[in-house]
């Protein structure tokens, strides 16, 4: 059967030999927004004003050369390949030499107050991307997920202890900050400019055999991967991802960051041409979250809604019309509150008509906890205007 693998922060026996000696540095982190990213706007290649060391070198491609000439994707590497960084973690495993031990009796025998244990460092990797000159680092949720150590290898050869500034299970992405100086920092693509077909060049480090370069094209925008994340609107690519990718910079033939390596659609675990990518307007949403309020902050109105199909229409004599079935009411949650009731029909938020979940979703998570929202609904045949305050989404457990 066909099935998802996360790209893992796998492959202990390739990095157990690494030993990495490293000072952690005491400074707060500075803060971050979007003017101290490097962002090209709109069908023009400018160098931000917020940092500055601009990137020249994206002078050097010729966007003019023909279809038909052999073209060479050096210089977009070169651009982009700084920035992309090397992570390894360690995470302490405790493990009793043997169950036995457990027993009080065998304690008692041997004069044991407790059963022995032995420790070891379990040690995986996967890839990060440098967005901001002050030390921020973009990277899977997956790749640093209950690490005692994370090291940060630069393509210049040096090693640096990161901190965890912050996570978001929900869109498996991760912030780590370091301290170190002359740091490059990527540049982000216009997500809006992105089509179909255009150039994609992954790059990371794939099983630890260093720092690679794979080249595809953007197989297709908007992919919906509910099991992966509810939150992101893929970019699948076949640029060859594998594991030790996760967290590495997927960027067009301009050098610029346009997402962050994430999972493969796979038989066999290993590439097969089918991958997924973080699009960066939402990797960049997360990174300002993370480092203004150490937690990503999402709308919520605490239903479970169901698109309104003809045939569920028809199941539970309803009118067939656009809109979402509420199936469930969080207790005492916002909708609750506001008086909506399982069996409504929601088919406005703030006059706007709604027949779709996931873009209902993204509508009421895009609110500051706090806001109104106008809820149109219909019950047993009446329409009716509720208005509830919008809720913070809890974090999963």
């Amino acid at each position: 059967m066909t099935r998802f693998f996360l790209i893992p922060a796998a492959t202990g026996l390739l990095v157990a030999v690494l030993f990495i000696s490293f000072t952690k540095g005491n400074n707060t982190p500075p803060p971050v927004s979007t003017s101290s990213l490097q962002q090209v706007p709109p069908q023009v290649i400018p160098i931000s004003e917020a940092l500055s060391t601009p990137i020249s070198s994206t002078e050097r491609i010729n966007t003019r050369r023909s279809p038909l000439e052999p073209v060479s994707y050096a210089d977009a590497v070169a651009i982009a390949q700084p920035a992309v960084v090397n992570i390894y973690t360690g995470k302490i495993i405790t493990r009793r030499y043997n169950p036995l031990y457990d027993d009080p009796r065998i304690r008692r025998y041997f004069g044991l107050n407790t059963a022995p244990k032995r420790q070891r460092m379990e040690r995986s990797l996967g890839s990060g991307v440098i967005l901001s000159e002050t030390g921020y680092i973009v990277t899977n949720n997956h790749v640093i997920s209950g690490a005692d150590e994370i090291i940060v290898a630069l393509n210049d050869g040096r090693q640096v202890a990161a901190a965890v500034v912050g996570t978001d299970p929900e869109t498996d992405l991760a912030v780590l900050f370091i301290e170190a100086p002359n740091l490059p920092a990527i540049t982000l693509a216009q997500t809006n400019n992105i089509r179909v077909g255009d150039v994609a060049l992954a790059i990371g480090n794939p099983f630890g055999i260093g720092q690679t370069v794979t080249k595809g094209i953007v197989s297709a925008l908007g992919r919906s991967q509910d099991n992966l994340s509810a939150f992101v609107d893929f970019i699948q690519t076949d640029a060859a991802i594998n594991p030790g990718n996760s967290g590495g910079a997927l960027i067009n033939a301009m050098g610029q960051l346009i997402g962050i390596n994430t999972a493969i659609y796979s038989k066999s675990g290993g590439s097969q041409g089918i991958g997924f990518a973080i699009p960066i307007s939402i990797a960049k949403k997360v990174l300002i979250e993370l480092v203004q309020h150490g937690e990503v902050i999402r709308g919520w109105l605490g239903i479970e809604p169901v698109i309104l199909t003809p045939k569920i229409a028809e199941t539970f004599n309803l009118p067939n019309i656009p809109g979402l079935l509420v199936s469930g009411v969080f207790k005492d949650g916002p909708a609750h509150q506001s008086g909506i009731r399982p069996g409504d029909i929601i088919t406005h938020l703030n006059d706007a008509p709604i027949d779709d979940s996931k873009a209902a979703m993204t509508l009421v998570t895009n609110m500051k906890p706090g806001e109104k929202v106008a809820i149109g609904i219909i019950r047993k045949g009446s329409r009716h205007r509720l208005v509830a305050t919008v809720g913070s989404r809890p974090s999963p457990k």
